[in-house]
């Protein structure tokens, strides 16, 4: 039957009980005969105007299976897809893919996840990076100091992220040797 809509099935059920013939009926709902006597046979055998169950590849993993894998992945959000599969075995034993694990999260609104790598900022670090990029973006500290030449936004910031990475340093020694300074010692400003 072509796709109608269960409520127009409905209404042409409604015309059909209303006396009118089959061909009135698929007039006015601008459908092929077929599908309405199809309807109304489907309505006399089965009681009801939903489709009839379709034939399809079983599942491989049961819906207890499948709440387990939900709850799994909301405990660990950064548990992978390919780890949960190889872990979970489905009906009869056999071995389930990694796309049926993400079919099955993505029908509770949920998706594998990767972690993350880098600092972790909050509002309030964004905001305090933002300052000192600001502070330091025309090379001259607050005591009037050339320190380094920082000639945007983005390389402050960029100096800020190897601090937070490399430690401060290796930002000194950074500094050093992007001012010409590059004697044997480290010499700190």
């Amino acid at each position: 039957m072509p796709r109608v809509s269960e409520v127009d099935r409905h209404r042409a059920l409604g015309l059909l009980q209303a006396a009118l013939p089959i061909s009135e009926v698929s007039l006015r709902m601008n459908v092929n005969r077929t599908t309405i006597f199809r309807l109304r046979q489907r309505v006399h055998e089965t009681d009801t105007v939903s489709d009839r169950p379709r034939s399809g590849r079983p599942r491989c993993t049961t819906q207890r299976q499948d709440r387990n894998l939900v709850r799994n992945h909301l405990n660990s959000r950064f548990h992978s897809a390919s780890a949960s599969s190889r872990k979970t075995r489905g009906r009869n034993n056999q071995s389930i893919s990694a796309n049926t694990v993400r079919r099955r999260l993505s029908t509770s609104s949920l998706r594998t996840c990767r972690p993350y790598i880098g600092p972790i900022l909050t509002q309030r670090h964004r905001h305090q990076r933002t300052l000192w990029a600001q502070e330091h973006a025309n090379g001259v500290e607050s005591n009037g100091e050339v320190s380094y030449s920082v000639s945007n936004l983005d390389s402050a910031l960029t100096m800020l992220m190897a601090v937070f990475v490399y430690g401060e340093e290796a930002v000194k020694d950074t500094k050093q040797i992007a001012l010409g300074n590059t004697t044997g010692g480290v010499e700190h400003l």
